[in-house]
């Protein structure tokens, strides 16, 4: 399925991704993160506003709550599932679809997945950019980000920064685009 096919005509609303990774892969440990990154939230917060956001049940379930001023996307196979503040999507397909749809309601230019690994894998051929928060650490971990292969993925953005008071290790934030259509 390409981008066109996964939102139809009309402006084309890219598809992104926003996560942090280690070193090493890890994305996630115990339904959870695998750091405390307080700068990186801030991040986050600015890259994701006023976009939709996709995410799978168990990403949710670590937030706890809907993520303000987006519209939060929870993919689930689980009929019965239902939280105030999110839109329920049996499939991806039917979440990208919702989340196109919110896009060009918005404005917005780009829908925002933010997890987990199993959403990042599924959508990984459809993306067009990555925000990545390159953690400078190596967390225990059980859930990881599929490899960003330099052969399609172009570097274009990178600012470095120091680990604050609340931030257990250093990051970059590097901005990745699709060397070739998806």
């Amino acid at each position: 399925m390409s981008g066109a096919e996964a939102g139809g005509g009309g402006p084309h609303i890219i598809i992104e991704f926003v996560v942090a990774v280690g070193e090493n892969g890890v994305i996630g440990r115990e339904g959870g993160l695998p750091w405390r990154l307080k700068s990186d939230l801030k991040h986050f917060k600015a890259a994701t506003i006023g976009k939709p956001v996709v995410m799978g049940r168990k990403t949710y379930l670590s937030i706890g709550k809907p993520l303000p001023g987006r519209t939060n996307i929870v993919v689930t196979r689980d009929a019965g599932y239902a939280q105030p503040g999110v839109v329920v999507a049996r499939t991806l397909e039917a979440a990208l679809a919702s989340a196109r749809g919110d896009a060009l309601r918005r404005g917005a230019d780009a829908i925002a997945i933010i997890g987990g690994s199993d959403i990042f894998t599924q959508t990984l051929p459809l993306a067009e950019r990555l925000v990545v928060t390159h953690v400078k650490a190596k967390p225990e971990g059980d859930k990881l980000f599929p490899e960003i292969d330099p052969a399609v993925w172009r570097e274009t953005a990178r600012s470095e920064h120091a680990a604050g008071p609340d931030d257990d290790a250093g990051f970059s934030i590097v901005t990745y685009v699709r060397q070739t259509s998806p």
